[in-house]
């Protein structure tokens, strides 16, 4: 099984950058992890948001790998403790399938992302820099696989 972070927005500052890649490098060893970037739709004075989000959605879409099952971060979606999540991980593990993970865009994900998530995921009701969550769903994976590894890196 591998995993996918799809997420829109280019060019996290360095030091996201470096977190992402520290994680994604200790996941390696249980699940290997890419990150996709997706081009931004365009904002600003007179453009339309909704047109951005879902020209969003398309390349989201389009960057899918097949028959992956589908995890949105969304803020109404459903929020999860450390230990809920590496039995969720257990649970994909079982299904065979490779995952993706999404981060939408600012004003989040087109209603065709949205509708073909299998589900959404919740990393709380804080408002979070888009590039900021990149790096804690990397950290909060690498922690689930490394509970399900009897790893100590958790000491809850």
């Amino acid at each position: 099984m591998k995993a996918r972070l799809i997420a829109t927005g280019e060019r996290a500052p360095s030091w996201v950058a470096q977190g992402f890649a520290e994680y994604q490098k200790r996941l390696s060893h249980w699940l290997p992890f890419e990150l996709v970037e997706i081009e931004p739709g365009l904002r600003g004075k007179g453009r339309d948001a909704r047109r951005a989000t879902e020209d969003e959605g398309k390349r989201v879409i389009a960057a899918l790998p097949k028959n992956a099952y589908v995890v949105a971060l969304d803020v109404p979606g459903r929020q999860l403790s450390s230990e809920q999540l590496a039995q969720r991980l257990e649970h994909w593990r079982g299904q065979g399938r490779d995952l993706a993970f999404l981060i939408g865009g600012p004003e989040g994900h087109s209603p065709e992302v949205s509708a073909l998530a299998d589900e959404k995921w919740s990393i709380g009701p804080l408002t979070l820099p888009h590039m900021l969550v990149r790096l804690l769903v990397a950290e909060q994976l690498y922690r689930a696989a490394a509970m399900l590894a009897n790893h100590p890196y958790h000491r809850a």
